[in-house]
């Protein structure tokens, strides 16, 4: 039982390990939290919906079209909501994220109500016998994207000139102005790109769970424990954090109770805010006086 439970964790934990990494590259670059990113998660398995259904896309274009719709989604976001507070305290730019997700909640649940949806199978291979584990193909596709994905952006955030200049741009914005570096088309993009990694959890997810409106504040709050859990800002710390979250969850759902499953996330928030703020992975600040 626990080998099977910790399994399952990681690939539950896997979707909110993505979608942790795409609030954390877009606070890496911007240092605001988007309250407003479980929604965005939301927003493209419903578009995975509406193409599978309405119009009888093949899986592989309805994800590339998923993709597409979020990274111009959160570009726009940018564009139309968030550039206009540029200088605002970060409390309207947090409160601005929060109407975002009720906003995108409500033009699903006016588009098609509260009920509930769903959609067919990314894959129907056999899933994989480890002993007397049971690892599901999604599992694994969820598991391999989620390693690719933070792999890819560690490289690019840590090791890239991109990476530089994402460190410019949250240092100083008119400093990397002055090295060349158009700032607000820099955060355009990534908006957009933190909103198509947002699509990729929707699109992974979509097979496996039933859709509704609300799907994203649970997931939002999950992917909050694992950042505060992992360490804000930190990529590494993020993933970990969110694998961690699914493990939880499932030990403490096959073990305590299955109500656990749903205050975990909220207890490991306090914990780590009043143990260690910084995280795992984070760096703890001194400031000498």
């Amino acid at each position: 039982m626990f080998g099977q439970l910790v399994v399952s964790g990681i690939g539950q934990g896997s979707i909110y390990a993505l979608v942790a990494l795409g609030m954390t590259i877009l606070f890496r670059v911007t240092t605001v939290v988007n309250f407003g990113h479980g929604e965005l998660f939301m927003f493209s398995a419903f578009v995975i919906y509406l193409l599978l259904n309405a119009f009888n896309v093949p899986y592989a274009l309805a994800a590339l079209a998923a993709i597409v719709v979020l990274f111009a989604l959160g570009s726009a976001v940018e564009r139309l909501l968030m550039r206009p507070l540029q200088g605002a305290p970060h409390m309207a730019l947090a409160m601005m994220t929060v109407a975002l997700s009720y906003l995108l909640r409500g033009v699903v649940r006016m588009a098609w109500g509260g009920d509930v949806r769903s959609v067919p199978p990314m894959f129907d291979f056999e899933p994989v016998m480890l002993g007397n584990v049971v690892l599901a193909a999604q599992d694994i596709v969820t598991i391999g994207a989620t390693l690719l994905l933070v792999a890819v952006f560690f490289v690019l955030l840590q090791r890239s000139r991109l990476g530089k200049l994402a460190q410019a741009a949250t240092d100083s914005a008119r400093g990397a102005a002055l090295i060349g570096l158009n700032v607000p088309a820099f955060h355009r993009t990534m908006w957009g790109v933190a909103a198509a990694v947002a699509a990729i959890a929707g699109i992974l997810v979509a097979p496996v769970t039933l859709l509704y409106p609300d799907m994203g504040a649970g997931v939002l709050v999950r992917a909050f424990a694992a950042m505060t859990l992992g360490g804000f800002g930190n990529l590494g710390g993020a993933v970990a954090g969110g694998l961690l979250m699914g493990v939880l969850e499932q030990l403490a759902g096959g073990y305590v109770s299955t109500a656990m499953v749903d205050i975990a996330s909220y207890i490991v928030i306090i914990v780590v805010l009043l143990c260690r703020p910084a995280g795992l992975f984070g760096r703890v600040e001194r400031v000498r006086v």
